[in-house]
């Protein structure tokens, strides 16, 4: 890894769009060195439109990256725990790190730039967090954190001259007065709110997300990409409904309806999609269209059509709506 000796005016900076990280490119791009920034997709959450956009206005040049199937190993088994939900935020920012720490010897640049204020989040933002994280990435003196850089440890960067220290920042907490008084001198017009945050935060997205782990060991990546979406209903262990709750998401389970699951698609009522993952008995395809009944509008037929589609196989199946009755078992077996 390059030291003060072999330090160059080339770095990678990871931006997610928001403020925090828009005010830490800025920063070091006006001391005249070359960024390329990257943004991470997650099967959580997906590249911000606002990261190109920042990316456009900065000047820098812009790449996404995915982040493979191994991410879920972290989430699963997180090395330093979890937050609230299933958050491996420390986790998280290491395989993050990790990548971007492949990204900069790619492109040739020698540090790497992080937004990241200090105690602004609880669970990855301590003085120890970041000890942490570099030290597991093999990235010690490499990360420039231009927005609390005076409370943290003197840079390989900073010791090389790259960049000049005094014109940073000791930023921390929560409070954003500074970061928007900040974003006025830089000219930062309409700067963005802060994030929801990440879905893995949620107790109610948890639940899904424990769910799968408990009773998937062998899962799939289209297993997590789903939780994002509908109404999830747990019949056995082998077994789950999904319910979507709108037409877009309609639409989205058509699209994905992986292999040996069973998709239900209302034909002669306005109602939801229904996936049917796992065991396809003729007792748990009731059970799927009678969970789209109880979600679907009001009045509805005598005979309600159905189409099943799975397994290389289409056929319709006709219900009355005196399914309803089993709607109340139904709730009971709702996940979230």
């Amino acid at each position: 890894m390059p030291g003060p000796q072999n330090m160059n005016h080339k770095a990678v900076a990871l931006l997610s769009g928001g403020l925090d990280s828009n005010l830490a490119v800025a920063m070091v791009k006006e001391q005249g060195i070359e960024i390329e920034a990257i943004n991470f997709q997650t099967i959580f959450g997906c590249c911000k439109d606002d990261a190109r956009k920042v990316a456009h206005k900065l000047g820098v040049s812009f790449t996404v990256l995915s982040v493979q199937d191994d991410y879920l190993n972290r989430v699963e088994k997180p090395k330093y725990g979890y937050g609230r939900g299933v958050n491996p935020c420390v986790d998280c920012r290491i395989y993050m790190f990790q990548t971007a720490k492949k990204f900069m010897e790619q492109a040739g640049a020698s540090f790497l730039i992080s937004g990241e204020v200090l105690h602004q989040r609880p669970m990855s933002q301590k003085k120890r967090d970041f000890e942490t994280i570099e030290k597991d990435c093999e990235l010690n003196g490499l990360i420039l954190r231009p927005l609390s850089a005076k409370l943290l440890p003197v840079t390989e960067p900073e010791k090389a001259g790259l960049v000049d220290r005094d014109k940073f920042y000791g930023v921390q907490g929560r409070s954003r007065t500074k970061l928007l008084e900040l974003a006025k001198q830089y000219g930062i017009e309409d700067p963005p709110s802060p994030s929801a945050g990440c879905a893995l935060t949620s107790p109610a997205f948890a639940k899904k997300v424990r769910d799968v782990f408990s009773h998937h060991p062998n899962y799939n990546r289209w297993e997590f990409e789903i939780l994002k979406i509908g109404r999830h209903f747990r019949l056995d262990r082998k077994t789950k409904i999904v319910i979507s709750r709108n037409h877009t998401q309609n639409e989205y389970l058509e699209a994905l309806h992986p292999s040996g699951t069973v998709l239900l698609i209302s034909r002669n009522f306005g109602g939801p999609h229904a996936l049917l993952i796992g065991d396809a008995s003729e007792e748990n395809r009731r059970k799927a269209a009678s969970c789209m009944l109880r979600y679907s509008q009001k009045p509805l037929p005598d005979i309600c059509e159905i189409t099943l589609k799975g397994n290389g196989q289409t056929e319709n199946l006709y219900f009355a709506p005196a399914l309803e009755a089993a709607q109340r078992e139904l709730e009971e077996l709702r996940i979230v």
